[in-house]
């Protein structure tokens, strides 16, 4: 069993290509819930929606989000009904929600209904959300504390980020669908997708006794960076580090995680950076991590995996 922390384009860039070159009952994706929201009725799940609709070959690769040939008829129509439609909920995606809206209604929790989902959409491996229990990344800016909906999609990312929170993250748990092999030992190893660190995978290794389990160093753990040549390709990473005082590289990412990391995947750009991670007893991997296609996303997926398991071997000595 592989197991793997995404969200975010990125994230699922990544997750797709895992999902390519894995056999789907080793495979095991674990989906950031922080991101989640009530809106008009429905549950949106952004990450888990991302990363579904990837794997499902669903998603638009253009935008990064949302599905592909999308329509938006009904947001239109809310709007000229009046209603703020600041969060757009295209057609073909507003089926999902439906869907899902329907499942937990009728007492299905959101590791149920994921199951669902993603049986439906075909997807063959493991599809997981990081927990059944609400949490909710909050930013803590300049102008106040937001949801990251709010910060987001609503304000662009504009105001200046001091912090990050999750609330709710007390009161949860790991969903046991991924966490019960993940702790057992079942599984080869961790790799972290090249997610924003803060506000995809941070949540993650936030819940009751995840970040504990990796630090006693019980499992390999590669990350591949989510930065290139200094910034991020999507998302306000890049803006985030700068607002809190930290140095916009790979070196950040790998102190971030540095309490269990054991190896890190960088991009050709990042190469000058390759001894410096050696130094400090990580091992490392320099190729192309710009997945422009699927073949790259698989390719890198290739060195991941086999980072992962040179880390393994380290291990076992």
């Amino acid at each position: 069993m592989i197991h793997a922390f995404s969200g975010g384009v990125g994230g699922a860039k990544l997750a797709r290509g895992l999902a390519d070159v894995v056999q789907p009952s080793h495979l095991t994706i674990v989906v950031n819930t922080g991101d989640d929201f009530d809106y008009l009725g429905l549950r949106i799940m952004p990450d888990f929606d991302s990363v579904a609709y990837a794997l499902a070959g669903l998603n638009d690769t253009e935008r990064g989000w949302g599905r592909a040939d999308e329509t938006w008829q009904c947001r239109d129509a809310l709007a000229a009904l009046g209603v703020d439609t600041w969060f757009s909920l295209g057609d073909r995606d507003l089926a999902t929600h439906l869907l899902r809206i329907s499942l937990l209604k009728g007492g299905a929790t959101a590791t149920d209904a994921a199951a669902e989902i993603t049986r439906r959409m075909g997807i063959a491996c493991r599809l997981v959300p990081m927990t059944d229990h609400p949490v909710n990344t909050m930013v803590v800016t300049e102008s106040g504390e937001l949801s990251f909906q709010e910060y987001f999609v609503r304000q662009r990312c504009e105001p200046a980020v001091a912090a990050f929170r999750f609330a709710g993250v007390n009161r949860a748990t790991p969903s046991a669908a991924w966490f019960h092999t993940f702790k057992q030992g079942v599984s080869r190893g961790l790799i972290l997708c090249p997610s924003n660190p803060f506000v995809s995978i941070d949540p993650i290794l936030s819940l009751a006794g995840v970040r504990g389990l990796l630090r006693r160093r019980v499992l390999p753990v590669v990350a591949v960076s989510p930065l290139v040549g200094g910034t991020s390709i999507k998302g306000p990473l890049a803006k985030m580090l700068t607002e809190l005082g930290q140095r916009c590289d790979v070196l950040a990412i790998a102190d971030h995680y540095a309490d269990f990391l054991d190896g890190m995947v960088i991009d050709n750009r990042d190469a000058e950076f390759e001894p410096e991670l050696r130094r400090r007893g990580l091992h490392v991997a320099v190729c192309d991590t710009m997945m422009v296609g699927r073949e790259v996303s698989r390719s890198l997926a290739r060195v991941s995996l086999e980072l992962l398991a040179h880390c393994g071997a380290k291990h076992a000595t």
